[in-house]
């Protein structure tokens, strides 16, 4: 999962007129060789050079400004290095190109855009790439740095191409196991370590079913390239809302998969956008929804403790180990929540007040959905339809069945459903 976008935040003053804005210098395993001469005119004349140890440990002797290697967490130290080495030229060093999963994002949204300069170096994707002949913009990279490997679960697919930037040795395994346990094992697998250094070594394709114990871990600088292949018994899972009912881990309290596929379109998920799905049950359409874009976010909020863990276990299985589950009774559980974009309810509408908080909530434009097969939920919807407006309807499915020896339709319960979406208009209306 993609990281939630960055909090606003008041940018450091950590220049002057006389001082030139940090440079952020991207450099790749062949170290000071393969830096164009601006990016070594720029470190040679630093005052203060800060990067990783193994990055400082690229550069000559003639570089002469103060090391500063950067502590961990990496994140919480960049303003403080900043503010301390304020009015002195400032040069940090990245791996590849540094505005992609590089630091270069970090200080751009510290000192804000166009405040920092930029020496890019070509990505270990790009190199990737280059060397196994796959056309960049048909592949599909997933990061595991600082993230668990379970994010990649979402990004399988038959026939796609993937390349996983390693969080070090172990990574290659991780993925291998990981592949294997959802059904991938037939996926060829390759290494690439050391990328455009002089030490670059690729490992001969195995697939992620071979890979145990004839792999062993080889370098820490190395990214993972990935043929996706599916098992043939192995359950498919597509790339659009609607995954099948076994997907899933649950205990009946499960919005079922046509109900599923037209819920999350009503909801129209868009990338950054947060959802509340209020009565989790086994978290489907929190999943679902951040399964459409690695930047959805969502939070679950589940009164039952087991159910609570039932839909984490969903979550990572199904490539969302993001999604954050809140173990509590709605609506006191919503208090603190961050704001979200839209609310679905799948459960406790008769809980005093729930609806009303989950429509409070919503900021002008959210959206706002509700399922229910009970006739006393059924009026509260139909309450808020007409207070609030939106559209109201009922969701009937039916599943052929032997009868006999001939076949005929059983109807699950129908599923009411309101959708709404919050603008003043609504709002005005609804205090009338």
């Amino acid at each position: 999962m993609r990281p939630a976008p960055p909090e606003p935040r008041r940018y450091s003053a950590v220049t002057t007129a006389q001082t030139p804005a940090p440079a952020v210098v991207g450099i790749g395993a062949d170290g000071w060789e393969g830096l164009a001469d601006p990016a070594r005119r720029t470190l040679l004349d630093a005052d203060v050079v800060i990067g990783g140890a193994r990055q400082l440990g690229l550069l000559p002797p003639e570089c002469a400004g103060e090391r500063v290697a950067w502590p961990a967490p990496l994140r919480p130290a960049v303003p403080r290095l900043l503010a301390a080495h304020a009015g002195r030229r400032i040069a940090v060093l990245a791996s590849g190109d540094p505005m992609f999963y590089g630091i270069g994002r970090a200080l751009a949204e510290e000192l804000g855009p166009g405040a920092v300069r930029v020496l890019p170096h070509p990505s270990s994707v790009s190199h990737a790439c280059a060397r196994l002949g796959w056309p960049l913009e048909d592949v599909e990279v997933v990061t595991l740095v600082g993230r668990p490997a379970a994010r990649l679960a979402a990004a399988l697919h038959d026939g796609r191409r993937l390349l996983v930037l390693s969080a070090g040795a172990a990574t290659p395994g991780e993925v291998a196991a990981l592949l294997r346990n959802r059904g991938f094992g037939p996926s060829p697998m390759r290494v690439l370590e050391q990328l455009g250094g002089a030490r670059e070594r690729t490992t001969t394709p195995a697939t992620a079913d071979d890979w145990e114990g004839r792999q062993p871990p080889g370098d820490p600088l190395n990214i993972v390239a990935v043929e996706c292949r599916r098992a043939p018994d192995a359950l498919r899972l597509g790339a659009v809302p609607g995954l099948p009912d076994a997907a899933y881990e649950h205990d009946g309290q499960l919005t079922k998969r046509h109900v599923r596929a037209v819920t999350l379109g009503v909801l129209a998920p868009a990338p950054g956008e947060l959802l509340w799905d209020v009565g989790g049950g086994s978290g489907s359409i929190a999943v679902e929804w951040m399964r459409t874009h690695p930047a959805c976010r969502a939070v679950t909020v589940e009164r039952d403790p087991a159910r609570a863990e039932r839909i984490a276990r969903n979550a990572e299985r199904l490539g969302v180990p993001g999604l954050r589950v809140v173990t509590g009774a709605a609506p006191g559980a919503l208090a603190g929540l961050p704001r979200p974009d839209a609310v679905f309810v799948g459960g406790g509408l008769t809980a005093p007040g729930l609806l009303a908080a989950c429509w409070d909530a919503l900021p002008d434009g959210g959206r706002v959905v509700a399922n229910t097969v009970t006739l006393e939920s059924e009026a509260l919807l139909a309450e808020a339809h007409r207070r609030h407006g939106g559209e109201l309807v009922r969701l009937a499915v039916s599943h052929a069945v032997p009868v006999g020896g001939f076949t005929g339709w059983r109807q699950a319960m129908p599923v009411t459903q309101w959708a709404a979406r919050k603008t003043l208009a609504t709002t005005a209306g609804a205090d009338r």
